[in-house]
C-alpha cells in the first residue's frame, strides 16, 4: 500500500520549512483564545444572559479543541497564501 505525498515526512518537513512560523503563530493565538478567551465569555455570558453559563468557565479550561480548529486554520492559511503567492507570480 503506498502513503499519499501528503502524508510523507519529507512533504510534512517541506510544509514547515515553508510556513513554520505562520503555523506557531496560529498556535499560540489559538491557545490565547481558548485559555483567556472562552473563560471570559463565559463568565460575562452567566452575567447577562444566564447564570448556567458560569458553568462553561471551569469547564472551557479542561476542554480541548486543538485536533479540530487548529488544522481547519492550518488549512485555511494554506489556501490564503497560496492563492496570494500565484497572484504575485502573475503579477511579476
Amino acid at each position: 500500500m503506498r502513503i499519499p505525498k501528503y502524508f510523507r515526512l519529507s512533504h510534512i518537513k517541506e510544509l514547515f520549512k515553508e510556513h513554520g512560523l505562520a503555523f506557531a503563530i496560529i498556535f499560540i493565538i489559538w491557545e490565547v483564545v481558548e485559555i483567556i478567551m472562552f473563560p471570559l465569555l463565559f463568565w460575562w455570558l452567566g452575567n447577562n444572559v444566564n447564570p448556567w453559563f458560569l458553568t462553561g468557565a471551569p469547564v472551557s479550561w479542561l476542554l480541548c479543541v486543538h485536533p479540530i480548529v487548529v488544522p481547519i486554520t492550518w488549512a485555511i492559511w494554506i489556501k490564503i497564501s497560496r492563492r496570494t503567492n500565484e497572484s504575485k507570480n502573475i503579477q511579476d
